[in-house]
């Protein structure tokens, strides 16, 4: 047997160890690697259990991994919005969006009030506190997890 069949043989026995049980791997090859994009799955004939295998794996990997991190531990986090306001809250809900459920909300942002004279006074800094609210997703910059 030639060097070029072993290693033939070795590939496939490894990438039918990385498959999900009861699946071959040349039948369904997204699931040793999960597709870079939506259009793949689009492109394939997918089972629902490989459709939300790569669903879950999108989840737990990509962006969106911050905002399922937060929902599933109750942390909170900090939302940085358009307006130039910032959200201290916890995430109750979201899509892929980002449209976002929040729970004891503090929203913060600076004004600088004009003096009588017309010229601008000092900073301040002022914030409120919001017990429920939908945030929707296009208003939404940047997300930490506090």
């Amino acid at each position: 047997m030639s060097t070029s069949t072993k290693d033939t043989k070795a590939n496939s026995t490894a990438e039918n160890s990385l498959a999900s049980p009861g699946t071959s791997s040349r039948r369904c090859p997204h699931l040793i690697h999960p597709p870079l994009s939506p259009n793949f799955i689009l492109t394939r004939n997918c089972s629902e259990y490989e459709i939300a295998q790569v669903e879950e794996h999108e989840l737990t990997t990509g962006p969106l991994s911050i905002l399922q991190t937060a929902v599933r531990t109750r942390a909170q986090v900090l939302i940085s919005c358009r307006n130039n306001r910032k959200l201290l809250a916890r995430v109750k809900a979201f899509d892929r969006h980002c449209n976002m459920v929040l729970e004891n909300a503090k929203e913060m942002w600076t004004e600088t009030p004009r003096l009588a004279n017309g010229q601008k006074g000092r900073k301040v800094n002022k914030d409120r506190f919001i017990s429920k609210m939908f945030l929707r997703g296009d208003s939404v910059i940047l997300v930490l997890l506090s």
